[in-house]
């Protein structure tokens, strides 16, 4: 029996090694699918987005990024982005001006993980310039400010820089974040226009249906 005694010491720290392993990648899963307020069911979805209005996309030239006042002051010395990455990120620890020092990220569009918080942005579910196209462009200066720095609704989320920059300001018939998430985004998407009362296009709205039929 003492033979057999460090094989069982080495099968015991393997299988320990292997439990941690999995914790963490589960932890990781966690924080991307939690990284924004949840969205409502498919459902509701499915039930919101048979009440959008349907029409073509407009005032596409007038659109300024600049119209939509975003990273306003939430609380102390923090901004919308540096709330935005504590609230998606674990073990964050912020600088006293609020920035991001170190923690860890995960991206639910693309799964990338990142210690870097400055290799993250912070993505508008709805792109600013989708929502012009889609009916805010008749809106107040503040209602601009609401949706680009909306916390309350799934509209902000931290992802890795090449996932938002690949999605761009493109709307879920052109571009979709890895399939595990599609449904969580398409639900998301629904509910942030549903909201603002903004339109959807009929590609826009046929590919939505089609993802919310799956959920």
């Amino acid at each position: 029996m003492p033979a057999i005694r460090p094989l069982h010491r080495a099968l015991v720290a393997a299988l320990g090694a292997l439990l941690l392993a999995a914790a963490t990648l589960l932890a990781g899963a966690g924080s991307a699918q939690a990284a924004l307020p949840t969205p409502v069911s498919a459902a509701t979805a499915r039930t919101y987005l048979a009440s959008i209005a349907v029409a073509a996309e407009s005032h596409e030239s007038t659109y300024d990024r600049a119209l939509f006042p975003h990273w306003i002051t939430i609380a102390g010395t923090c901004d919308t982005r540096e709330t935005v990455l504590k609230r998606d990120g674990s073990g964050v620890v912020n600088a006293s001006n609020c920035s991001a020092t170190s923690g860890t990220w995960v991206s639910a569009y693309d799964n990338v993980t990142t210690t870097t918080a400055s290799s993250f942005d912070i993505d508008h579910l709805v792109p600013l310039a989708e929502a012009w196209r889609s009916g805010a462009w008749s809106w107040t200066t503040d209602q601009r400010k609401a949706l680009a720095n909306d916390l309350t609704r799934p509209q902000l989320i931290a992802v890795s820089a090449s996932s938002n920059r690949s999605k761009g300001d493109q709307d879920p018939a052109h571009w979709l974040p890895q399939t595990s998430y599609r449904c969580t985004y398409a639900r998301a998407w629904v509910q942030v226009k549903y909201y603002y009362g903004l339109s959807v296009d009929s590609a826009e709205k046929s590919a939505l249906s089609s993802i919310l039929n799956g959920c």
